[in-house]
C-alpha cells in the first residue's frame, strides 16, 4: 500500500505538471492512479491482488485544469516509453546527452527518464538528427509524450 506522503508526492508531481494522468504500480502489486479531468482530481488506490476486500479510496478536489488544445503535427518524434522525470543529461551541471542538431545513431542515450527512484536510459529508435528538444529539464512526462522533434 502507499502511505499517505506516497500519494500527496504523487498529487503534487501530477498538480505541477502538463500531465493528465499518472498511474504507478509498486512490486508488491498495489497500484495508484491519478487523473487530472477539467473539472475536479480523482486518485484511486488498490491494494494488490493476494489481499482481499481492500476498498479502494476516491479523492476529489475541486481545482480546475486549462485543457490544452495543441495543434495536430506530422513530424517525427522520440516519445516517453514510460511516466517519470526526464532528464537531459546524466547528472546535474553535466552536458546534455543531444541538443538541436546532433546525429544520433540506433541506440545512443537522448535522455534518461527516472521512474520510481529508478533511472531508465532513453535509446533512440532510428539514425537521426535531432530538430528539437520538446520537454525542459526536470520536468515529468507521460507516457508516450514527445520528448524530442527528429528527422
Amino acid at each position: 500500500m502507499y502511505n499517505l506522503d506516497e500519494i500527496k508526492e504523487f498529487i503534487s508531481l501530477l498538480e505541477n505538471s502538463s500531465l493528465s494522468v499518472l498511474e504507478i504500480q509498486k512490486e508488491d502489486g498495489s497500484k495508484i492512479h491519478i487523473e487530472k479531468p477539467v473539472a475536479s482530481q480523482q486518485i484511486a488506490v488498490t491494494a494488490p491482488a493476494v489481499q482481499t476486500a481492500v476498498p479502494t479510496t476516491t479523492v476529489e478536489t475541486a481545482s480546475p485544469v486549462a485543457a490544452d488544445a495543441a495543434p495536430v503535427d506530422n513530424s517525427k518524434t522520440i516519445n516517453a516509453p514510460i511516466v517519470g522525470v526526464f532528464y537531459a543529461a546524466s547528472a546535474p551541471g553535466a552536458e546534455p546527452y543531444v541538443s538541436v542538431g546532433k546525429q544520433v545513431k540506433k541506440g545512443d542515450t537522448v535522455c534518461i527518464i527516472e521512474a520510481m527512484k529508478c533511472m531508465n536510459e532513453i535509446g533512440a529508435e532510428e539514425n537521426c538528427e535531432i530538430v528539437e528538444v520538446l520537454v525542459k529539464d526536470g520536468e515529468l512526462v507521460e507516457f508516450g509524450q514527445p520528448l524530442f522533434k527528429i528527422k
